[in-house]
């Protein structure tokens, strides 16, 4: 079974340094059931395309039956079934276990050498030429659209020879978009064995553990979340119920309280459900900046219920790890989703939570990298702004300070938004494009800040992108 993976970036081969495979060499990687080859078939900087071809042994994959090494029932399950059978060719779950195997570190979106580039999207084009989809190409779209992906699945026919046969129960799988390598990999991971519905080993309860990790920042919002869930867990209803009850947690702690009264998902959305969710899109932003920046001590001010510090936390790029909220509450929600009492040591370690208000100096808010104010000010009475501002960039003076809020020109787009309603009945502004402009570009003069601003969502020619972000970096600050 084959997978290829290939960039346009520039330079393309610094795909190596993502993939931490170096373009020069051939690696092979001993598995349970045969043997992995990582290769590049091209390499410049043009262009870098790399290669993961599986070569399963089918008495290897037979023989681990007999060893202890329970399987979920699958068609193949008679005796010689276990030989004569398509898992030597079609990609399936013996694919996503060498995946796990040979990208682990890029898995978890590390890269020692391109640590900024890893936390960026950049163009990508994925292909499994034979992928057995139970479902056909159109579950293929359903499952990898939402994404961010643009999918072609080509059924591939019974034979060629003799096209009134029909199409084959395999598709030739084609993804292209603009996405993290990290991410990728991890869609792959979760969604191979998914379209194939069957997996070559017996599912048991840590499977819910893999399926979270796997799929943190992207399952909860998606809108095939319970049929991924099902096939994934091999159909196992109890390990189901398990899975879709913690993900409804952390969907709920996924945002503060304070911010679902208006369903922000951007127009274009709405028309097609197969696109990620404004939350989604700006948290990914976010990230990205703080990639960017070179940041490991990171603090979200505002955390909420600690959406963003589970991605912080999956990403160990970051040494240390803060969270501030004014709300008990969603530090404790934040607590929870992050399974701080579950951590191992050398994990929890890296983390703190503590109470805390933005409108006064709090010295443990100071020594910190970058910090994060997502979806934050707007809760503020704007005579308090000037508070805010004394504590976090006069006060703290984080060398990154990364900054979320609504554009209000862009409510225009929400049904059964009135004229100069806002967006949830706690917000106390909601700014332009223009007055946000004037604020970041203020607080940037006052506090010795150069200040990047630009949109998170679909760009609307007349109003904008819904989201605003800016970026301000400390101008005695030297990014790492």
């Amino acid at each position: 079974m084959l997978l290829t993976l290939t960039t346009t970036h520039r330079p393309a081969t610094d795909l190596g340094y993502l993939l931490v495979k170096h373009p020069d060499r051939v690696q092979s990687f001993n598995l349970p059931a045969g043997t992995a080859h990582f290769f590049y078939p091209e390499a410049d900087a043009a262009r870098c395309t790399a290669a993961l071809l599986v070569d399963i042994d089918p008495q290897r994959l037979g023989a681990g039956r007999g060893r202890g090494r329970r399987q979920a029932a699958t068609p193949e399950s008679f005796t010689l079934g276990q030989y004569v059978n398509d898992r030597a060719y079609a990609a399936s779950s013996l694919l996503s276990s060498a995946l796990s195997t040979v990208f682990r570190s890029a898995l978890r979106g590390e890269s020692r050498d391109r640590p900024e580039l890893a936390g960026t999207a950049i163009p990508l084009e994925v292909r499994v030429p034979v992928l057995r989809c139970r479902g056909g190409a159109d579950l293929a779209v359903r499952l990898f659209a939402p994404l961010g992906w643009t999918v072609t699945a080509t059924p591939v026919p019974l034979d060629e020879q003799h096209p009134d046969w029909g199409d084959s129960r395999y598709v030739d799988l084609l993804l292209t978009g603009t996405v993290r390598v990290a991410d990728t990999l991890n869609h792959l991971y979760v969604l191979l064995p998914v379209l194939d519905d069957a997996k070559h080993y017996w599912v048991a309860p840590d499977e819910i553990d893999k399926l979270l990790r796997a799929g943190a920042g992207w399952l909860g919002d998606h809108p095939e979340r319970g049929l991924i869930t099902r096939r994934y867990l091999a159909h196992r209803r109890a390990l189901a119920e398990q899975a879709m009850a913690r993900l409804a947690e952390l969907r709920l702690a996924d945002e503060p309280p304070a911010d679902d009264s208006v369903d922000e998902t951007e127009p274009t959305a709405e028309k097609d459900s197969r696109r990620a969710s404004l939350a989604v899109r700006r948290r990914g932003a976010v990230l990205a900046a703080l990639a960017a920046s070179g940041a490991s001590r990171v603090l979200d001010l505002g955390c909420g219920g600690g959406a963003l510090l589970t991605a912080l936390v999956a990403d160990r790029r970051y040494t240390e790890i803060g969270g501030t909220d004014v709300s008990i509450h969603a530090l404790s929600m934040a607590a929870r989703r992050l399974r701080l009492d579950r951590l191992p040591e050398r994990q929890r370690d890296r983390v703190r939570l503590w109470q805390s208000a933005l409108t006064y100096r709090d010295d443990r808010l100071r020594g910190w990298d970058a910090a994060v104010l997502m979806e934050v000010i707007e809760h503020l009475d704007p005579p308090r702004l000037p508070a805010l501002e004394d504590a976090v960039f006069g006060h703290a003076r984080p060398g990154t300070v990364v900054l979320t809020t609504p554009n209000v020109e862009y409510n225009v787009r929400y049904e059964g938004l009135g004229a100069g309603g806002f967006r949830h009945p706690d917000h106390r502004f909601e700014w332009t494009r223009a007055e946000f402009a004037d604020w970041v570009e203020g607080v940037a003069a006052r506090y010795g800040y150069a200040a990047t601003i630009s949109g998170i969502g679909d760009d609307d020619p007349e109003v904008g992108a819904p989201t605003q972000l800016a970026v301000l970096t400390r101008k005695d600050e030297t990014p790492r």
